[in-house]
């Protein structure tokens, strides 16, 4: 928007995922003023569909909220990595044991606008194997599968919260519509 000005950018903290910093922003007023900024090298997420049509999701704790949360596959974009799509198939291998061949992009997100530049590319795919799950130290994960009509309940329903998840899944039964 014209008359906004980034004056300058401090590095709060540097984090293992995230980077803290405090823009100073001239206004269009002229008046100066702080905003926080959250950088993040950006995430890519995949909503996997096997040969019966279930989709696979994976439950996992979240520490942001101190409790599990029921998710599509997904996770950051690796340094190096170009491609999302390709991030996405290997988040699913990572996670739940399956792959695909193929990433259908269905679109991009900016998670957190007021405050984080992360952007999540969400993808689609059909499953065609399974190896194993090779998770981070981090990570317990536990691999479901639910219909598409079960997991749409659940976001009409409160049950999933995750916006990557309720994206994916809602863009993704308007594409099987043809909408």
């Amino acid at each position: 928007m014209a008359g906004y000005k980034k004056l300058r950018k401090e590095l709060v903290y540097k984090g293992k995922i995230v980077d803290f910093y405090r823009d100073h922003i001239q206004m269009p007023n002229g008046k100066e003023v702080e905003w926080d900024l959250v950088v993040h090298n950006g995430a890519a997420a995949i909503l996997p569909v096997d040969e019966d049509g279930k989709i696979i999701m994976v439950r996992q704790y979240r520490n942001s909220l101190d409790r599990e949360t029921l998710e599509i596959p997904a996770g950051g974009i690796n340094k190096g990595e170009t491609d999302p799509g390709a991030a996405a198939l290997r988040e699913l291998e990572e996670e739940t044991g399956y792959v695909a061949d193929t990433a259908h992009h269905l679109t991009s997100i900016v998670t957190a606008i007021g405050f984080s530049n992360e952007i999540v590319s969400l993808y689609w795919a059909n499953v065609t194997g399974k190896t194993k799950q090779n998770l981070d130290e981090d990570e317990m994960i536990s691999v479901r599968k639910y219909s598409l009509e079960e997991l749409v309940a659940m976001i009409m329903e409160g049950t999933i919260i995750d916006a990557k998840t309720i994206a994916a899944v809602l863009m993704y039964q308007q594409m099987i519509r043809g909408i």
